[in-house]
């Protein structure tokens, strides 16, 4: 907490965990210690997710602008170090061979990853499946299961269930009516957050990471 009071900018993406509970810490902190109050600089639209290369970079351009507004006479250091982060996403975008591979891979995927899968990745979404609360809960797993038992062959080349790392394991009971059918298919994981594996510390790495545990 030392380094809160002295910050010179601070920054959102403000979305639902930014409003609720972050944002409020460290302006109720600010308050209880009599530092003052927070200029918070927060995205454009926290709506639009980051993982893929092309959204990662425009949150890094809108935060580039930020720090150049902030501290203009380093503008030109701010600059050469996004041109760096661009080219980190443009040395991880799937090659010719990779693509072809990628478009041909049937997939269920949970809701929050299925821009970059579909979008970037380009695989072929079978079906999705989110949790009770998001879509009035007609994508729940239990809901996909019900549509494997209906529709069997619907799935019969689906190779992969893509979970996501801060949602909790929500496709297993998908992963064993899958395979009750002798379907012999694998659920991964997909994260959103550097550091949040080991040896992954960039955005770029998260994207490279879930690449390749689908190729």
């Amino acid at each position: 907490m030392d380094f809160i009071p002295g910050a010179d900018l601070f920054m959102a993406y403000n979305d639902s965990n930014d409003q609720r509970y972050n944002i409020p810490a460290v302006n109720d902190f600010m308050k209880a210690n009599n530092y003052g109050s927070v200029t918070w600089k927060t995205v454009s639209d926290p709506s639009r997710e980051w993982n893929t290369p092309a959204k990662a970079k425009l949150l890094a351009e809108e935060v580039r602008g930020w720090l150049v507004q902030y501290d203009p006479i380093n503008e030109s250091y701010y600059d050469e170090r996004y041109g760096e982060y661009v080219k980190s996403f443009d040395a991880i975008e799937p090659t010719p061979a990779e693509k072809e591979k990628l478009n041909q891979t049937q997939v269920i995927v949970m809701l929050w990853q299925r821009e970059p899968v579909e979008e970037w990745l380009g695989m072929n979404v079978v079906n999705i499946f989110a949790p009770e609360f998001a879509l009035n809960g007609t994508r729940t797993a239990a809901k996909v299961v019900d549509d494997i038992n209906a529709n069997p062959e619907k799935y019969r080349n689906v190779s992969f269930i893509i979970e996501n790392m801060q949602s909790g394991e929500l496709a297993k009971g998908i992963e064993e009516s899958l395979k009750d059918k002798g379907i012999n298919v694998k659920r991964v994981v997909f994260t959103n957050f550097p550091r949040s594996i080991e040896g992954v510390d960039t955005m770029a790495e998260v994207l490279e990471h879930n690449k390749q545990i689908v190729l």
